[in-house]
Formats: C-alpha cells, sequence, structure tokens
C-alpha cells in the first residue's frame, strides 16, 4: 500500500481544510489575484498540502489542492505546485514543530519588507502574537529553497510566527495550517497600524518585560482552554 493509500482519510480532511483557509487570504485583504498560498504538513508523514499554482482563489476546491513529498515533487493532484513549494517543504523538513506555512503579499507588510525594516513592538496586540518586533528575512530568489532558508533562518529561536522576506512578502508559520494563517492576519493588521502611528509621530516602545507578560498571557491564558 502506498503512503498516500494509507493516510487518505487524512489527506481528504487537509485538502478540504486548506481549500477553506485560503478563502481568509482575500477576505482580509492580505493578496490579490492568484497571489499568495496556504499549505498543511500531513501528520507523522513526509507530505504538505498545498495551493496548485496560478489558480484563482474562487475556483480552489479540495480536489485541485496539491500533494507534496517534503522536497517538493508532486505525490498527488493534477496541477503543479505553488511555485513556494520547494521553499515551504524545506521548512517542514527544517522545522518539525511547523504544521503550517502561508505566504502572503499584503500591502502594508510588504512596505515594511520593501524597506528591509522590521515591525517595532509597539502595540499590545505585537506583543501577544509575535512576542516582540515582527523580523525581516533576507532578499531570496523565487522557485527553490532559498526562501525557505531564510524563514528558517530568522523564525528558529524566534518567538514570531511570521518573518518579512526582503522586498518580497510574508511568510508565517504555526503549528497548524490555521494558526499560520491567523499569523498572516495580524502581522498584516500590525503592519498597518504601525505605519499609521509612525505619520503621527514617534511610536512609544513596549517594554520588554511587559512584551513577555503580554505574550505569556496571551499564548498561555487567553481564550477557551
Amino acid at each position: 500500500m502506498s503512503v498516500v493509500a494509507e493516510v487518505a482519510g487524512t489527506l481528504t480532511r487537509l485538502r478540504a481544510e486548506v481549500s477553506a483557509l485560503h478563502a481568509h487570504l482575500p477576505a482580509y485583504g492580505l493578496v490579490v489575484w492568484t497571489a499568495g498560498n496556504v499549505s498543511a504538513r500531513v501528520p507523522g508523514h513526509d507530505l504538505m498540502v498545498i495551493k496548485p499554482s496560478g489558480v484563482h482563489y474562487a475556483e480552489l476546491t479540495p480536489e485541485n489542492m496539491v500533494v507534496c513529498d517534503l522536497d517538493g515533487r508532486v505525490v498527488e493532484g493534477e496541477h503543479a505546485p505553488s511555485s513556494d513549494t520547494e521553499a515551504q517543504a524545506y521548512v517542514y523538513r527544517k522545522m518539525p514543530e511547523v504544521g503550517g506555512v502561508v505566504h502572503t503579499h499584503s500591502p502594508y507588510a510588504v512596505a515594511w519588507a520593501a524597506r528591509a525594516e522590521p515591525i517595532p513592538c509597539v502595540t499590545t496586540m505585537c506583543a501577544d502574537e509575535f512576542g516582540g518586533p515582527i523580523p525581516v528575512g533576507p532578499f531570496a530568489m523565487i522557485g527553490d529553497d532559498s526562501i525557505g532558508r531564510g524563514i528558517v533562518e530568522t523564525l528558529r529561536g524566534s518567538r514570531s510566527p511570521a518573518v518579512l522576506m526582503q522586498n518580497h512578502g510574508v511568510f508565517s508559520i504555526g503549528p497548524t495550517a490555521e494558526s499560520a494563517v491567523k499569523a498572516a492576519v495580524m502581522c498584516e493588521d500590525v503592519a498597518r497600524t504601525v505605519h499609521l502611528a509612525q505619520q503621527l509621530g514617534r511610536p512609544v516602545p513596549i517594554e520588554q518585560a511587559s512584551v513577555d507578560r503580554l505574550f505569556d498571557r496571551y499564548q498561555n491564558v487567553y481564550g477557551q482552554r
């Protein structure tokens, strides 16, 4: 029995989940046209589910999601996978705690990436979700694992689940694909808010001790447990 056959039920669930999560990207203004994508690791196997390349969001279905191995090779699916597949596969190989990766070109965050400038931690939302400034990763070309190397280099050991890849856009990670989408949404919200604050004057940084307390509360106390 092939690995794909072994995990058929899991793949059915993940195809549906990844397909549905893509609707959040245009809904929150994080993408235009066909840019951006969501992927999810297949738990317990060296496989991932990712968006097909160049397919409009309105046309995405569970059936046209693509299953790849963690070297970026197509294992199941009739479409070519996202051009970010090798980069995201690299993240999954090197960061086993990651269960989902998201890529967006959300405008305010990209404006920070274009300046190669981290987003400072001047709001409680930034402290809650990112545990400090949202970092900038190196410039890297699209199409191989270069971007993945930059993501891992920047986020390994960081509390931030998002990185602004220089001159490019946002990549966010999480234990699930849904949590990675959430990080992408919140990254754009923080980028917009801090940009607006800078137009009014000099934003006031939050002291590190307070950042630590906010991050701990949000990660370990907030919400339903």
